[in-house]
């Protein structure tokens, strides 16, 4: 993929997508995925129904997840490169549904609220330019505990002890049809979040994404002319 990958830990590469898993949370470091023009025209032959979600039968199975970790666990099986990105073929599609490419999303006014609507703007960028690259992630936050100390702290489900990450990123990487390049940031919380609150605001930079991560994003882009799409300072 163009600009470089942010590691090449445990790679598994698919149709229209690549991940890197990562054995000890059960879930990826990262997905990248690359979306043109005509990648989504889709194929009336895709039909999502049809999608079942699936072990990723190249993992051990003692670093994979499974359905039953999810079952009752309260969490949605939240795809980081979308179904909705992915449907030029049967297998593009169906290959989405692998849970190495789950992490475990919140549902109600997240994974089916906010962060959907980042991907649906994903998808409207990449309709009106010549190319969008997405590198989409978990994360896993420190936060100040009541003895005024800083904690990782994470929930796991099932019996896998799937990690449930604290938040999710996605950094856009946009060449416009003049050939321009753009970057846009965003980190949500992996939370309830209200509909009403713009989907801007959680834009950050890539920087701040890259320390917390652990990993370089798109490195490459440091030798070309990128504009950064940068959050407004109040």
């Amino acid at each position: 993929m163009a600009f470089g990958y942010p590691g090449f830990d445990n790679l598994r590469t698919f149709e229209d997508f690549v991940v890197s898993y990562d054995s000890r949370t059960r879930t990826a470091h990262w997905v990248m995925e690359h979306l043109t023009p005509d990648r989504m025209v889709y194929s009336k032959e895709v039909d999502r129904k049809q999608c079942v979600f699936s072990e990723d039968q190249s993992i051990h199975p003692f670093f994979r997840s499974t359905n039953d970790d999810y079952k009752n666990s309260g969490f949605d099986r939240g795809h980081l490169a979308p179904a909705g990105n992915h449907r030029t073929s049967q297998n593009a599609i169906r290959q989405t549904f692998l849970l190495s490419n789950m992490s475990p999303q919140v549902g109600k006014m997240f994974n089916r609220g906010k962060w959907n609507e980042l991907e649906k703007y994903v998808r409207s960028l990449a309709r009106r330019n010549r190319n969008v690259y997405i590198c989409t992630g978990p994360l896993y936050l420190p936060r100040k505990e009541a003895d005024n100390r800083m904690y990782v702290k994470y929930q796991v489900i099932g019996q896998n002890h799937v990690a449930v990450p604290t938040h999710f990123f996605k950094v856009i990487l946009i060449q416009n049809m003049s050939g321009d390049w753009f970057l846009d940031s965003y980190v949500l919380p992996n939370e309830r979040i209200d509909d009403r609150v713009d989907l801007k605001s959680f834009r950050v930079s890539l920087e701040s994404i890259e320390r917390a991560a652990g990993f370089l994003i798109f490195e490459k882009i440091r030798e070309r002319n990128v504009k950064l799409i940068e959050p407004k300072i109040k």
